[in-house]
């Protein structure tokens, strides 16, 4: 019997200056505000839902009126947590699954996002995890960004 070798997972982790409810909302329900048109299907995103369910979809609606799903719900614990299947830009048959917890201490939220499941792309698995963590680098660095925005300076 051979034994399946598990790809470590990746993990971006950053503190935001707003409570947690407010950081799982502003990841949540309003995505297109933050997320880089560079990271999507479209290049011009109209709309990205996530449906607050599990078996909800992550959609993004282009302005022309394509739509394209990019994962599934799977776990939805608002605002403490959030864990889907993640297949942007890859077959369904590709998923990996995120997991995102918002940690709230004081008035200050620690962000924690891991990527894991990398081990069922097979020899790819490790080459795709660095491509996605400099993907996921630019993208937490803009939603870091439109939080300090609506937030305003540090307090």
């Amino acid at each position: 019997m051979t034994e399946r070798s598990v790809t470590e997972p990746l993990i971006v982790e950053f503190d935001v200056d707003t409570p947690a409810g407010h950081a799982f909302d502003l990841w949540t329900r309003r995505c297109a505000a933050w997320w880089p048109p560079r990271h999507t299907v479209s290049g011009d995103p109209a709309s990205i839902t996530f449906e607050p369910r599990p078996g909800g979809r992550i959609v993004e609606r282009a302005s022309n009126g394509d739509v394209h799903e990019w994962g599934e719900v799977l776990e939805w614990e608002p605002p403490v947590r959030l864990r889907y299947l993640w297949h942007l830009f890859f077959d369904r048959t590709e998923a990996t699954e995120v997991e995102v917890t918002f940690t709230q201490v004081d008035e200050r939220t620690t962000v924690r996002l891991e990527q894991r499941g990398w081990e069922r792309l097979g020899a790819a698995g490790v080459q795709r995890r660095d491509r996605t963590h400099t993907a996921w680098a630019a993208i937490t660095d803009s939603y870091a960004r439109a939080i300090a925005d609506v937030a305003g300076p540090s307090r």
